[in-house]
């Protein structure tokens, strides 16, 4: 996992500040109070959120990172795992929820898991590591090394806690010590003496020899002792009953609660499906508008067909144009009057040619006498009316041209205007695909989890009826047992068992006036059965103490044997890398804590070394832990980690982080030049940043 780019917008004193890092080895720079502390909790609470609890500190860290001032409170990293897909974080520190963005920009918060009281756990969900994890593994604190030698002990109790129970701030030892004391002091022992349990024991032996000398006065009481044993008889089998009530209203809540969550998820699958419907009857729309525009485009070539056999004048041509536009689909041929008019103004020509034509005839016939001129004076007419055809069937042409040009240019218009509907009904084709994807995985999971919560109460059942198979008919009570009554049926029986005691109360003060004698007696019981209650207790949270103990010590004991040697042997080689051969091997033992073999062979506390030589065992722990945490190559983030360093252990750390972790990006915070000096004396490549 890496961290490609941080934008802080308001965070702390930090406001638009924006940093690139790069793959490997990253040094950030900024004198003291320039941001970098501020910058290294930024990155722990944009993975994990920020909490407004004061955790034992004086202020929380939201009201302390919150800008003076200003309401916006956010900003936004992204990061890529190791499978190449990256993320990005957008987080308002004011809201509980970040939003998480894939790499097509789409919101999938909601695909990871939601605790009620941290919100969207993606960040565990991708790599496995929760916030205590990140923080004593990932994240090397400034305050962790920036110790004095009156306060080494406390850096080796804490390797010497991560190194046992993977927590630096848990401590098996004082953990069982505290155990101890709880149960010498609340508790007490066979051994102890004026404790709970020696108080109890001692009042209880003392009853019991007054009571043997009682025992004669018993006979006058055996007809209520038979009802009381009747009735204590039937409170067990009521009680038995009421456990088993409680058991199958657990079950119920269980299911219930399973029943919910698959509720929801089915709400989701139901939400994709009247989206794909929305989506679907949008793209019945778009379809229909083709359709409607292909029925355009052949009722304009139906009207062009039709004025194929009608185009006479201009005038055609302009009621073609206004029907198109208008988008109409019949023919309308409407009347030319400059028709009527050309056709009178044609034949009136006509009639005066006529008149000169016989005038002339008349006049060669009677004065001039040519044939040659009556010849030509007859081809006048013939001759215009030629014309006139010519003239009209060149206009037709024109017109056509026209007409041909304008119904292209339309047909061109609805083309593009039905490539458009297209392309969108292929946007919505694939997100009703990309829906259905989702919808059919989720039907799936929702089978899935429903099967898994049916075999888990029905494995549940199954226990119940194997715990109580031998006391109750298990089944008939499972029968009457609904989730809708199953309160009832308990508050039932609780008050059935309440009337028995009630009951044997009666019997019991009954008892005391039989006889005086027995008075003592009665009441000696009663104290008995008292403190032998009181006693069961107490051996009850005793057991439960010794049950703790003997669970943490197993826990103990399997990081000891299987978890502890992996770190030490990790540990081992780290140190001796970093150290350059002057520790080569780190243990852990009960007696003595964390050891180190020296140069010499000599196995040494480590609290007798020197301040570099802690801070360089609690790095090279926090190293060896890094791989087994998780499936990612998580980053190393170290906060003036090398402050007691000299020069040359802090070249061989450098090495070290360049030439074993080289599938992890190092982010190392500074306010010195050494780290930089010394990469660029190895010759190494690095990502500088200043702040």
């Amino acid at each position: 996992m890496k961290i490609k780019n941080i934008k802080i917008n308001n965070y702390g004193k930090i406001e638009n500040k924006e940093i690139n890092l790069e793959n490997k080895i990253n040094i950030i720079y900024g004198k003291n109070e320039s941001g970098k502390s501020t910058l290294l909790n930024y990155i722990k609470n944009i993975f994990y959120g920020i909490s407004k609890n004061k955790n034992g500190k004086n202020i929380s860290d939201y009201e302390k990172y919150k800008p003076w001032g200003k309401e916006d409170y956010s900003g936004k990293l992204k990061y890529e795992l190791d499978n190449g897909q990256e993320y990005e974080i957008f987080r308002d520190f004011n809201k509980k929820n970040p939003k998480v963005y894939n790499e097509e920009m789409e919101d999938i918060s909601k695909e990871f898991n939601i605790v009620k009281k941290d919100g969207v756990q993606f960040f565990y969900d991708q790599t496995n590591v929760d916030e205590t994890m990140f923080t004593s593994t990932v994240l090397t604190m400034q305050e962790e090394v920036k110790l004095d030698k009156q306060d080494q002990s406390i850096l080796v109790q804490k390797l010497a806690n991560l190194a046992g129970t993977g927590d630096d701030n848990l401590s098996y030892k004082k953990v069982i010590d505290k155990l101890n004391k709880m149960q010498i002091e609340e508790i007490g022992s066979e051994r102890s003496q004026g404790r709970p349990i020696n108080i109890i024991k001692d009042r209880i032996k003392n009853i019991e020899f007054v009571l043997k000398e009682l025992h004669q006065y018993q006979k006058d009481k055996n007809i209520n002792e038979e009802q009381k044993e009747v009735i204590m008889e039937k409170i067990r089998e009521e009680e038995k009953e009421l456990d088993l009530f409680k058991q199958i209203s657990i079950i119920m809540l269980c299911k219930q609660s399973g029943d919910e969550k698959i509720k929801i998820k089915s709400n989701y699958k139901e939400d994709k499906n009247k989206k794909i419907e929305e989506l679907k009857l949008e793209k019945n729309k778009l379809n229909d508008e083709i359709n409607k525009n292909n029925l355009r485009k052949n009722n304009i070539n139906n009207y062009e067909n039709n004025l194929e056999n009608n185009f006479l004048n201009e005038n055609i041509k302009i009621n073609y144009e206004d029907n198109v536009k208008n988008k109409k689909t019949k023919n309308r041929f409407k009347e030319n009057p400059k028709q009527k008019n050309n056709f009178k103004k044609y034949i009136l020509i006509i009639f005066f040619i006529l008149i000169i034509n016989l005038l002339i005839f008349i006049l060669n016939k009677n004065l001039i006498k040519n044939n040659l001129i009556n010849i030509l004076n007859f081809l006048i007419i013939p001759i215009y009316l030629i014309f006139i055809i010519c003239h009209e069937k060149n206009k037709k042409i024109k017109i056509k041209n026209e007409l041909k040009i304008q119904e292209e240019k339309i047909q061109e218009e609805i083309n593009s205007e039905n490539n458009k509907l297209n392309y969108e009904i292929n946007l919505l084709n694939k997100q009703i695909d990309l829906l259905l994807e989702e919808k059919n995985k989720e039907e799936n999971e929702i089978e899935k989890e429903q099967i898994e919560l049916d075999n888990k109460i029905d494995g549940e059942i199954e226990k119940i009826k194997e715990k109580f198979k031998n006391e109750l008919d298990v089944n008939k009570y499972f029968d009457i047992a609904e989730m809708s009554n199953i309160n009832i049926l308990i508050n039932k029986k609780q008050e059935e068992i309440n009337k028995s005691k009630l009951d044997l109360q009666t019997i019991k003060i009954a008892e005391e006036n039989i006889s005086n004698k027995l008075e003592d007696m009665v009441n000696l019981k009663e104290e008995y059965e008292e403190l032998n209650e009181e006693l069961n207790d107490l051996e009850k949270k005793n057991n439960a103490i010794n049950l703790t103990k003997e669970l943490i010590t197993r826990a103990y004991e399997n990081m000891k044997n299987n978890i502890t040697p992996k770190f030490t042997q990790n540990l081992s080689y780290n140190i001796s890398k970093i150290s350059d051969g002057k520790y080569n091997k780190v243990g852990i033992n009960d007696e003595k804590g964390l050891i180190v073999e020296n140069e010499f062979g000599e196995y040494i506390p480590a609290e007798l070394l020197s301040v570099g030589t802690i801070d360089q065992l609690y790095l090279s722990l926090r190293l060896s832990m890094i791989d087994d945490m998780s499936n990612e190559k998580m980053p190393i983030i170290l906060d003036e980690a090398f402050a007691y360093y000299d020069d040359l252990r802090m070249e061989n750390i450098i090495k070290f982080l360049s030439d074993n972790l080289q599938e992890h990006q190092v982010i190392i915070f500074t306010c010195t030049n050494r780290e930089k000096n010394i990469l660029d004396k190895l010759g190494l490549e690095y990502n500088w940043v200043e702040l």
